[in-house]
């Protein structure tokens, strides 16, 4: 006869209870968008940062939940009175993915790639005041500067100044090699990405075990994605119109937060006519901001008149500069010596809020005798066409990085605006370490480009996240373009 092992009724209870609630330790994500490749380095896609930073990759410093620049790899640092020597001192026993030791070299070798004459780094103006990068020893660097800067530990958190390694950068693309607190596991292109826990972080280690990142594009695909239960959150759900729903919901919070994202109709400046400033005053004053808000993205957005988020301390309120007025943007037309109008190209990418957005502008424009001859593209073929090689008239897109208006200052930037003033502005913004002062001069930059109607301005982009209500530590505002998966868990 066999035994038979009797364990006793609560022995059995606390057994099936203790088990039934364990924490879940993996994590399915849902984006809109997938990247064109995982190198936060060499590509200006903002689905790139989405999965990598903080979460395979980090920098000297590092953007917290707050918009606060805090150490990363640096441990500590300092900065020399006249302001143009920084010295790092470095976290110790910081290993990439590989096995490999992290040490000054490394560091060395991704800040002067960033900045070199032939660098694909879509930032590169924020290593350009960068004159050297010394290795003190293994442990130390230092920046030493052309000018003293203000900016530079905010710069070095941005994700286009990640520290990577010489033997491994040249795969990044597709099999990114960070020291982050996870490692990158595989790509199922058009599908999905997964990252695991890294078990040799040399810094607090991470909750999940696993984070799947799943790519759903389509609103409605979306919708049904998260009420089955296959993804767990979108931190930013591309259907605004299901939010009611899903906050009636007990299974789902919906979290409403800001972004960095200025969500422009950017503007080809040295394309004719729109290198008439009267010919792109005249397009700001057809757009009804409230129309595009409303219409596109179900009333979530705050109208902006320059290119500045409303949630800065700096932030001034410009949007009677362009204020919708179709009888003066006829009348500018006509000085222009457009009376008839003219037709251009409207180029959008995938989100939402191109997509849906451009079809309200272009009705407006329309109205006033412009135009538009809309073409829808994939995000590769964007940054090809558009953001590299500037072959567009128009095209909508939000630009999510942390208070870029410096973005202004280069004549080479796809919207290829070239004004003097504007350029020593910001150098004089760059050496400025008065906090009042540099708020003065953010403010006469905004001014500058919403005088000179640089870009169409239409509204900041609201952070509209859905997940589990179970889920905790997702970041509610976005103040850099990252899913920093770091503080997240699963509530028992």
């Amino acid at each position: 006869m066999k035994s038979i092992n009797i364990i006793p009724a609560a022995i059995a209870v606390l057994l099936l209870t203790s088990g039934a609630h364990a924490a879940k330790t993996d994590l399915v994500l849902g984006m809109q968008l997938e990247p064109p490749n995982l190198d936060p380095t060499g590509g200006a896609a903002a689905a790139i940062d989405e999965i990598v930073y903080a979460n395979i990759f980090e920098g000297l410093t590092q953007f917290g939940a707050d918009g606060s620049v805090n150490p990363a790899l640096a441990e500590s640092w300092e900065i020399s009175e006249d302001g143009k020597r920084y010295t790092f001192t470095l976290q110790s026993g910081v290993k990439f993915h590989d096995g490999s030791a992290m040490d000054s070299e490394d560091v060395k070798f991704s800040l002067d790639r960033a900045g070199a004459e032939d660098s694909t780094n879509a930032q590169k103006q924020l290593f350009a005041n960068i004159e050297s990068v010394e290795v003190v020893d293994a442990q130390t660097v230092a920046l030493n500067l052309k000018a003293a800067d203000g900016n530079m530990l905010f710069n070095l958190a941005w994700g286009d100044a990640v520290i990577v390694a010489p033997e491994t950068i040249g795969t990044a693309v597709t099999s990114p090699v960070g020291t982050g607190p996870f490692k990158f596991s595989n790509w199922v292109q058009g599908d999905q990405i997964v990252i695991e826990k890294n078990p040799d972080y040399w810094g607090e280690p991470v909750k999940l075990e696993k984070a799947t990142f799943k790519f759903i594009s389509e609103p409605t695909a979306a919708f049904a994605a998260i009420m089955a239960g296959d993804v767990d959150a979108f931190p930013v759900y591309p259907a605004p119109e299901n939010l009611a729903q899903l906050e009636a919901d007990p299974r789902f919070s919906v979290v409403l937060g800001s972004t960095e994202g200025e969500t422009i109709l950017s503007t080809n400046n040295k394309q004719a006519p729109l290198d008439d400033v009267r010919v792109r005053q005249a397009i700001a004053h057809a757009i009804d901001r409230s129309a595009i808000i409303d219409g596109a993205m179900f009333g979530y957005g705050t109208p902006i008149g320059s290119h500045f988020a409303p949630h800065n301390p700096a932030y001034v309120d410009l949007t009677a500069k362009s204020e919708y007025d179709p009888q003066k943007s006829k009348a500018l037309l006509k000085e222009a010596g457009l009376e008839d109008g003219f037709t251009t190209t409207l180029k959008l990418p995938p989100p939402a809020y191109a997509r849906r957005g451009g079809e309200i502008i272009a009705s407006q424009l329309r109205e006033v005798g412009i135009n538009v001859e809309i073409s829808n593209l994939e995000w590769a073929q964007w940054l090809e066409q558009v953001f590299k090689g500037k072959d567009y008239g128009l095209t909508i897109v939000s630009h999510t990085e942390p208070m870029d208006i410096g973005i202004y200052a280069n004549p080479e930037y796809y919207f290829q605006y070239d004004n003097a003033d504007f350029r020593a502005l910001i150098e004089n913004f760059n050496a400025e370490s008065d906090p009042d002062k540099r708020m003065t001069l953010l403010k006469d930059a905004q001014t500058i480009i919403a005088d000179d109607y640089v870009n169409g301005y239409l509204f900041q982009l609201a952070k509209t996240g859905v997940a589990s209500s179970k889920l905790k530590g997702l970041w509610p505002n976005s103040p850099t373009q990252a899913n920093d998966l770091t503080g997240v868990y699963w509530e028992d």
